[in-house]
Protein backbone atom coordinates (compact mmCIF):
# COMPACT_ATOMS: atom_id res chain seq x y z
CA UNK A 1 0.00 0.00 0.00
CA UNK A 2 0.82 3.82 -0.59
CA UNK A 3 -0.53 6.55 1.51
CA UNK A 4 0.26 9.86 1.82
CA UNK A 5 0.31 11.28 5.32
CA UNK A 6 -0.33 14.89 4.77
CA UNK A 7 -3.86 13.86 3.61
CA UNK A 8 -3.75 10.81 6.65
CA UNK A 9 -5.60 9.01 3.58
CA UNK A 10 -4.17 5.36 4.91
CA UNK A 11 -7.56 3.70 4.66
CA UNK A 12 -6.52 1.67 8.17
CA UNK A 13 -8.23 1.35 11.36
CA UNK A 14 -5.76 3.30 13.23
CA UNK A 15 -2.71 5.63 11.76
CA UNK A 16 0.17 2.95 11.10
CA UNK A 17 3.20 5.82 11.77
CA UNK A 18 3.75 5.06 15.03
CA UNK A 19 4.00 1.16 14.24
CA UNK A 20 6.99 2.26 11.24
CA UNK A 21 9.35 4.49 13.17
CA UNK A 22 10.20 1.39 15.67
CA UNK A 23 11.44 0.68 18.39
CA UNK A 24 11.28 3.45 20.39
CA UNK A 25 13.52 4.22 23.14
CA UNK A 26 11.42 5.73 25.87
CA UNK A 27 11.66 9.38 27.24
CA UNK A 28 10.79 9.07 30.64
CA UNK A 29 11.16 12.63 32.06
CA UNK A 30 11.63 13.88 34.80
CA UNK A 31 11.17 17.90 36.04
CA UNK A 32 10.89 20.32 39.05
CA UNK A 33 8.20 22.99 38.62
CA UNK A 34 8.67 26.87 39.59
CA UNK A 35 6.61 26.11 42.63
CA UNK A 36 8.71 22.69 43.28
CA UNK A 37 6.20 20.34 42.16
CA UNK A 38 7.97 17.23 40.95
CA UNK A 39 6.23 15.92 37.37
CA UNK A 40 7.59 12.41 36.11
CA UNK A 41 6.25 11.69 32.08
CA UNK A 42 6.93 9.24 29.67
CA UNK A 43 7.40 10.52 25.93
CA UNK A 44 6.88 8.38 23.06
CA UNK A 45 9.04 10.63 20.66
CA UNK A 46 12.83 10.80 22.58
CA UNK A 47 16.40 9.67 21.84
CA UNK A 48 20.33 10.68 22.15
CA UNK A 49 20.71 12.95 19.27
CA UNK A 50 24.72 13.48 19.63
CA UNK A 51 27.72 12.10 21.70
CA UNK A 52 30.12 15.18 21.51
CA UNK A 53 29.20 16.83 23.09
CA UNK A 54 25.90 14.63 24.51
CA UNK A 55 22.36 15.50 23.83
CA UNK A 56 19.02 14.43 23.92
CA UNK A 57 16.07 15.34 22.72
CA UNK A 58 11.61 14.83 23.51
CA UNK A 59 8.81 15.50 21.51
CA UNK A 60 5.74 17.01 23.32
CA UNK A 61 2.60 16.93 21.69
CA UNK A 62 1.23 20.66 22.60
CA UNK A 63 3.01 22.69 25.79
CA UNK A 64 2.85 19.85 28.75
CA UNK A 65 4.10 19.95 31.96
CA UNK A 66 7.70 18.89 31.05
CA UNK A 67 8.56 21.39 28.57
CA UNK A 68 7.24 24.17 30.50
CA UNK A 69 8.80 23.58 33.13
CA UNK A 70 12.49 22.37 31.45
CA UNK A 71 12.03 25.94 29.46
CA UNK A 72 11.26 27.73 32.87
CA UNK A 73 13.76 26.34 34.84
CA UNK A 74 16.92 24.87 32.96
CA UNK A 75 16.47 21.46 33.73
CA UNK A 76 15.28 17.88 33.46
CA UNK A 77 16.77 14.23 34.17
CA UNK A 78 15.76 11.19 31.81
CA UNK A 79 15.53 7.64 33.62
CA UNK A 80 15.51 4.69 32.15
CA UNK A 81 12.43 2.62 31.81
CA UNK A 82 12.75 -1.28 32.16
CA UNK A 83 10.62 -4.10 32.19
CA UNK A 84 10.55 -4.26 36.20
CA UNK A 85 9.35 -0.69 35.76
CA UNK A 86 6.63 -0.79 32.98
CA UNK A 87 4.06 -0.67 34.94
CA UNK A 88 5.32 2.27 36.82
CA UNK A 89 6.12 4.10 34.08
CA UNK A 90 2.41 3.74 32.60
CA UNK A 91 1.10 5.18 35.51
CA UNK A 92 3.05 8.28 34.94
CA UNK A 93 1.51 8.73 31.50
CA UNK A 94 -1.71 9.62 33.30
CA UNK A 95 -3.16 13.26 33.02
CA UNK A 96 -3.08 14.91 36.56
CA UNK A 97 -3.11 18.84 37.54
CA UNK A 98 0.02 20.93 36.74
CA UNK A 99 0.33 21.15 40.46
CA UNK A 100 -0.16 17.00 40.94
CA UNK A 101 3.13 14.92 41.21
CA UNK A 102 2.88 10.96 39.99
CA UNK A 103 5.64 9.66 41.91
CA UNK A 104 3.55 9.33 44.83
CA UNK A 105 0.97 6.72 42.82
CA UNK A 106 4.18 5.26 40.83
CA UNK A 107 5.88 4.30 43.91
CA UNK A 108 9.11 5.30 43.21
CA UNK A 109 11.92 6.63 45.15
CA UNK A 110 13.23 10.38 45.03
CA UNK A 111 16.92 10.33 44.78
CA UNK A 112 19.13 13.38 44.47
CA UNK A 113 20.43 14.07 41.33
CA UNK A 114 24.04 15.42 41.13
CA UNK A 115 24.04 18.05 38.89
CA UNK A 116 20.66 19.38 38.20
CA UNK A 117 17.26 20.10 40.82
CA UNK A 118 14.99 17.81 39.13
CA UNK A 119 15.77 13.72 41.04
CA UNK A 120 16.27 10.56 39.81
CA UNK A 121 15.24 7.57 40.92
CA UNK A 122 16.16 4.79 42.62
CA UNK A 123 14.39 1.57 41.23
CA UNK A 124 15.59 2.74 37.53
CA UNK A 125 19.33 1.84 36.27
CA UNK A 126 19.80 4.50 34.20
CA UNK A 127 19.51 8.34 34.94
CA UNK A 128 20.80 11.27 32.45
CA UNK A 129 20.91 14.40 33.56
CA UNK A 130 20.22 17.46 31.06
CA UNK A 131 20.32 21.33 31.13
CA UNK A 132 17.95 22.65 28.88
CA UNK A 133 19.07 23.82 25.84
CA UNK A 134 16.44 24.88 23.26
CA UNK A 135 12.90 24.24 21.94
CA UNK A 136 11.54 23.59 18.31
CA UNK A 137 8.07 24.39 17.64
CA UNK A 138 7.32 22.36 14.85
CA UNK A 139 4.23 23.60 12.33
CA UNK A 140 0.96 22.44 13.08
CA UNK A 141 -0.81 19.78 10.87
CA UNK A 142 -3.96 19.65 8.93
CA UNK A 143 -5.97 18.94 12.07
CA UNK A 144 -6.83 22.24 13.79
CA UNK A 145 -8.17 20.23 16.88
CA UNK A 146 -4.52 18.75 17.20
CA UNK A 147 -1.38 20.57 19.41
CA UNK A 148 1.38 20.43 17.04
CA UNK A 149 4.75 19.05 18.63
CA UNK A 150 7.86 21.09 19.96
CA UNK A 151 11.17 19.33 20.12
CA UNK A 152 12.86 19.92 23.81
CA UNK A 153 16.86 19.45 23.51
CA UNK A 154 18.61 19.31 26.48
CA UNK A 155 22.93 18.96 27.02
CA UNK A 156 23.72 16.15 29.26
CA UNK A 157 25.66 17.11 32.50
CA UNK A 158 25.65 13.80 34.49
CA UNK A 159 24.71 10.32 33.65
CA UNK A 160 24.27 7.21 36.73
CA UNK A 161 24.66 4.06 35.88
CA UNK A 162 23.51 1.35 38.39
CA UNK A 163 26.88 -0.80 39.00
CA UNK A 164 24.84 -4.13 38.91
CA UNK A 165 24.54 -3.78 34.94
CA UNK A 166 28.13 -3.10 34.18
CA UNK A 167 30.18 -5.80 33.39
CA UNK A 168 33.71 -6.26 31.86
CA UNK A 169 33.41 -2.79 31.66
CA UNK A 170 30.63 -2.48 29.42
CA UNK A 171 26.90 -1.91 30.46
CA UNK A 172 24.84 -5.07 30.04
CA UNK A 173 21.40 -3.88 28.17
CA UNK A 174 20.36 -7.82 28.09
CA UNK A 175 20.30 -7.20 32.36
CA UNK A 176 19.20 -4.14 31.86
CA UNK A 177 15.92 -4.94 29.95
CA UNK A 178 15.10 -1.68 28.35
CA UNK A 179 11.47 -1.47 27.35
CA UNK A 180 10.75 0.40 23.84
CA UNK A 181 7.50 1.99 22.25
CA UNK A 182 6.02 0.56 19.63
CA UNK A 183 2.88 1.79 17.82
CA UNK A 184 -0.64 1.73 19.30
CA UNK A 185 -0.21 0.43 22.69
CA UNK A 186 2.35 -1.93 22.23
CA UNK A 187 6.04 -2.06 23.54
CA UNK A 188 8.71 -4.22 23.26
CA UNK A 189 11.96 -5.35 25.58
CA UNK A 190 15.52 -5.71 25.02
CA UNK A 191 16.53 -9.56 26.33
CA UNK A 192 19.93 -10.71 26.33
CA UNK A 193 18.27 -13.44 23.43
CA UNK A 194 17.41 -10.50 21.14
CA UNK A 195 20.81 -8.82 20.87
CA UNK A 196 23.38 -9.55 17.98
CA UNK A 197 26.88 -7.94 17.21
CA UNK A 198 27.80 -6.50 13.77
CA UNK A 199 31.28 -5.19 13.03
CA UNK A 200 30.65 -2.42 10.30
CA UNK A 201 33.34 -3.30 7.05
CA UNK A 202 35.48 -1.27 5.86
CA UNK A 203 35.84 0.42 2.67
CA UNK A 204 38.55 -1.41 1.57
CA UNK A 205 37.50 -4.18 2.81
CA UNK A 206 34.14 -4.05 0.50
CA UNK A 207 36.21 -2.94 -2.45
CA UNK A 208 37.77 -6.60 -2.09
CA UNK A 209 35.07 -8.35 -1.72
CA UNK A 210 33.65 -6.41 -5.21
CA UNK A 211 36.84 -7.29 -6.79
CA UNK A 212 37.42 -11.19 -5.83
Amino acid sequence: MFYDPTREAHGLKHDPWKSLVVPRPIGWVSTVSTSGVVNLAPYSFFNGVSDHPHYVMFASAGLKDSQRNAEETGEFVCVMSTKALQEHMNITAADLRHDESEVPYAGLTPVASTNVKPPRFAESPVAIECEYHQTVQLPAGRDPNRAPYAVVFGRVVGIHIDDTIIKDGMVDVGAMQPIARLGYHDYAVVREDTIFSMIRPSADELRAKASA
